[in-house]
C-alpha cells in the first residue's frame, strides 16, 4: 500500500529503487571489463600499417596489420614490425630470414637464400627475373650477430626491398623488434591471421 501511494505522489518505490540499482551495477560491471580488455589489448597488441610493396604480394601498401609485442621471441620466416637505428621513426615490416649464430648464403644472380646450409623454400616471394639487389654492407655469405636478426621483404625479386642487405638498416637488434604480425585487419575483404 505505501509503494502504491509513493508511486501516486511521484516517489520511486522500493522495487523501482533496486531496477535501478541493478542497471547501475551492470553498466559498472560492463564498463569495468571493458576497461580492463582495452589495457590487456594495449599491453598485448599494437598495430601499425603497411608502407610501401616491399612484402608483396603477402602484405600490399596501406594494410593493417594487428602485432603481438608481448613475450615475443624472433624466429625465422616470422613477418615483424621493426625499428632500425638509423631511423627510430620510420617502422619497417619485414620478414625473419636468420636469427643469431646462423650462417646465411646469398646468391644475388640466383634469387636463392641459404641458412646453415639449407636453400629456403620461399613460395611466398613474388617471381621476378631481376637478380637481388647487391649488398652495400653485408657480404653474400655472413653469421647473423648475437642479438640480430637478418630480415628481408617477400617482394625482393621485383622491386625493392629496403631490408638487411643495407647499411642504413643493417642488422636488426632484437629489442628493436615491436612485435610479430598476427592478423590482417583492414582491409576487411582480405582479414588475415598470421
Amino acid at each position: 500500500m505505501n509503494d502504491e501511494i509513493k508511486e501516486i505522489n511521484g516517489e520511486p518505490s522500493k522495487k523501482d529503487k533496486g531496477t535501478f540499482a541493478s542497471v547501475f551495477e551492470w553498466i559498472e560491471l560492463i564498463a569495468l571489463y571493458f576497461s580492463v580488455a582495452i589495457i590487456i589489448l594495449v599491453l598485448l597488441f599494437a598495430h601499425s600499417p603497411v608502407v610501401g610493396t616491399s612484402m608483396n604480394p603477402t602484405l600490399n601498401d596501406n594494410d593493417l596489420l594487428i602485432v603481438r609485442k608481448l613475450a615475443y621471441t624472433p624466429k625465422q620466416g616470422d613477418i615483424i614490425v621493426c625499428q632500425y637505428e638509423s631511423n627510430m621513426q620510420h617502422p619497417l615490416v619485414k620478414r625473419i630470414i636468420a636469427t643469431e649464430g646462423q650462417t646465411v648464403s646469398i646468391d644475388y644472380n640466383a634469387r636463392t637464400i641459404t641458412v646453415d646450409g639449407v636453400v629456403l623454400n620461399e613460395d611466398y616471394i613474388t617471381d621476378g627475373s631481376n637478380p637481388f639487389d647487391a649488398s652495400d654492407y653485408l657480404p653474400s655469405t655472413f653469421t647473423v650477430d648475437e642479438g640480430k636478426i637478418f630480415v628481408m621483404g617477400d617482394n625482393r625479386n621485383v622491386g625493392k626491398s629496403l631490408d638487411s642487405r643495407y647499411s642504413s638498416v643493417g642488422l636488426i637488434d632484437e629489442r628493436y623488434v615491436l612485435g610479430k604480425v598476427c592478423l590482417r585487419l583492414m582491409p576487411l575483404s582480405q582479414i588475415e591471421f598470421f
